[in-house]
């Protein structure tokens, strides 16, 4: 069996101990089954392969932009793997940029490091995954306060699919309705539960509770 992108890339976080199946208490206090720690990609063999992934995921959705931003920290190496990889795949050469966490008053001076954001400029945002929308809600001012740019979207790794502790909307869902950002993912918790039915991972023994989790804190 052929696996798909979204297949590859789920045996691919598994592989780097990125993805891990147990009983794990989430910052929220929830006791979740799955446990997603991206921290642990950390060689460049990894990276590379990251990148092709998130390109894969623009081009499969049709995305065109000018600039990927990554918002610091995270989100730097992902924007530079991406755009190397949209380069190298699909002949896509955009720019990208980040942001400082603190406003550069020498030299160049400015908060964006790389291409510099001008009116007009379409932009997609690259972070790993989602948790509440924070990196998001705080990323925008800065683009905005840079240009007036258009955010065509923003990329992330995985979409957990699961309801805030406030909310019955997910933070994928959330962020769309609050400032009209669509927000892609490489796979979602679905793909995720879909690949162990399928065998293409293992972790057969989780399905009932990680369909139980579902069942109390996801959404579609």
């Amino acid at each position: 069996m052929e696996l798909t992108y979204k297949q590859q890339f789920i045996k691919f976080m598994v592989e780097s101990g990125v993805l891990k199946f147990g009983e794990f208490t989430l910052k929220s206090g929830r006791k979740a089954p799955y446990f997603i720690n991206t921290g642990n990609y950390k060689t460049g063999a990894q990276l590379a392969r990251l990148g092709k992934y998130y390109a894969a995921c623009i081009k499969e959705n049709g995305l065109t932009a000018d600039t990927l931003v990554g918002p610091a920290y995270k989100g730097i190496p992902l924007a530079v793997t991406t755009a190397v990889s949209l380069a190298d795949e699909y002949g896509m050469d955009l720019n990208y940029c980040f942001d400082r966490k603190e406003v550069k008053d020498h030299g160049e001076g400015g908060l964006f490091v790389g291409k510099q954001l001008a009116d007009g400029e379409k932009v997609i945002i690259i972070e790993d995954v989602m948790t509440s929308g924070k990196a998001l809600r705080e990323m925008l001012p800065k683009l905005k306060a840079a240009a007036n740019v258009e955010i065509v979207g923003m990329v992330i790794s995985v979409d957990r699919m699961e309801k805030g502790l406030e909310s019955q909307l997910s933070a994928v869902q959330e962020v769309y309705k609050e400032f009209g950002v669509k927000v892609f993912s490489i796979v979602t918790m679905t793909d995720i539960i879909e690949a162990i039915e399928e065998g293409v991972i293992d972790g057969r023994e989780y399905l009932g509770k990680m369909k139980e989790y579902r069942a109390a804190y996801g959404v579609e």
